[in-house]
């Protein structure tokens, strides 16, 4: 059974419609769905396959797809908010909204390098019930008084799953709502984006069905760093994607979207912060947000990164076209959204088949090389 391409792409993204289409007729595609934000306008939207694995329900405009990490990318808009608005300051330690969090050698960990990755928290050494990860505040408590597993600040080791519960830790305490509820109220319903941080009841006829990827990533050499942020056991909630989960507001793993919501959102942060004719972040922020905090081998992630306040830099590895202060985020399985400030182009992907790739799944990527391209 083929897969129908719907959608639209005017004539110049004809290479982009027939890459899409290629990934189909080579088996590399269950569902997908990749759209473009060009100054703030929708010119690209292309979908197809199926839904389900079992092939009858078709990829369609309201099908919505786990993200995974690319909710990291909206967790660091929220973080910006606060910024923008002068509640939080990027420098300031986290112990100042979170006392607790100060224990162990973390005192001086400052807001900006918890979210890039710098606080030495990748994940728990120590065995523990997977069913924890369920439990936000014994989540929290045990990030708080654990020490960190290298020199804060000395470099990055990407957080998978903990930074979620740190950032939304730290916008709780300062906000006084949760960062997904937070995130529906002033963005997500104002704005009509399909996006959700924690999925709600009643639309979960609308998610797609994952089909898992065939092998391990590759991870590269191995250290304990790497071990607790995703090969313990213990290191995330994994097996355990029930409703009752799949309503956690996690803002690094539980994100659900659609492309098209994806695509706008990252569009306006390409537009100095516009989204439909209100700003969600001013162009300040815009580029303090995407504004480099640390570069250098990652210690969990086998790839030299450059990382923003919460969001990957595109250089050095360009996973997202040309652009030099693009930044945006991936996400397990292939799924990306990105903005590219320079071409105010915002763009997303994503798909219910995983691939193995940590960053740059070749699928996205002869995407958006093809539309760049055609630019």
């Amino acid at each position: 059974m083929s897969a129908e391409i719907t959608g639209f792409a005017p004539a110049r993204f004809a290479a982009v419609k027939d890459a899409f289409a290629a990934s189909f007729e080579a088996g590399a595609e269950l569902g997908a769905r990749f759209t473009l934000v060009e100054r703030g306008e929708v010119v690209l939207d292309l979908m197809g396959g199926w839904a389900d694995r079992a092939r009858s329900r078709p990829f369609a405009a309201d099908t919505l797809t786990a993200v995974f990490s690319v909710t990291k990318a909206v967790a660091a808009l929220m973080i910006a908010r606060l910024v923008d608005a002068g509640r939080l300051d990027y420098a300031q330690p986290v112990a100042d909204v979170w006392p607790g969090f100060g224990q162990a050698g973390k005192a001086g960990v400052t807001v900006e390098q918890a979210i890039s990755h710098q606080a030495g928290l990748p994940g728990f050494p120590e065995p523990m019930d997977p069913a924890l990860w369920a439990d936000w505040d014994a989540i929290c408590a045990r990030l708080a008084a654990m020490p960190p597993m290298w020199p804060p600040g000395s470099t990055s080791g990407y957080h998978p799953v903990t930074v979620g519960y740190v950032v939304g830790e730290i916008f709780r305490r300062v906000d006084g709502r949760t960062i997904g509820r937070a995130f529906r109220e002033d963005i997500g319903a104002p704005y009509g984006l399909d996006l959700w941080i924690g999925l709600p009841d009643g639309v979960e006829d609308r998610l797609s069905e994952l089909q898992r990827p065939g092998a391990l990533p590759e991870f590269g050499e191995i250290n304990d760093a790497t071990r607790a942020a995703f090969l313990a056991p213990w290191s995330s909630a994994a097996g355990k994607a029930g409703a009752e989960y799949r309503r956690l507001e996690v803002p690094s793993t539980n994100g659900y979207a659609t492309a098209e919501a994806l695509a706008r959102l990252m569009g306006a942060l390409a537009a100095d912060g516009w989204l439909d004719g209100g700003e969600i972040l001013s162009p300040a922020l815009v580029a303090e947000m995407a504004r480099e905090r640390i570069v250098g081998q990652d210690l969990v992630l086998p790839f030299v990164m450059s990382w923003g306040a919460g969001v990957m830099r595109n250089a050095p590895n360009f996973p997202w076209g040309p652009g030099a202060e693009t930044f945006g985020h991936s996400g397990w399985g292939g799924a990306c959204a990105f903005a590219d400030p320079e071409r105010r182009l915002g763009g997303a992907y994503v798909m219910n088949r995983q691939g193995a790739a940590l960053m740059g799944d070749a699928r996205p990527k002869r995407l958006i090389e093809a539309a760049y391209a055609a630019l």
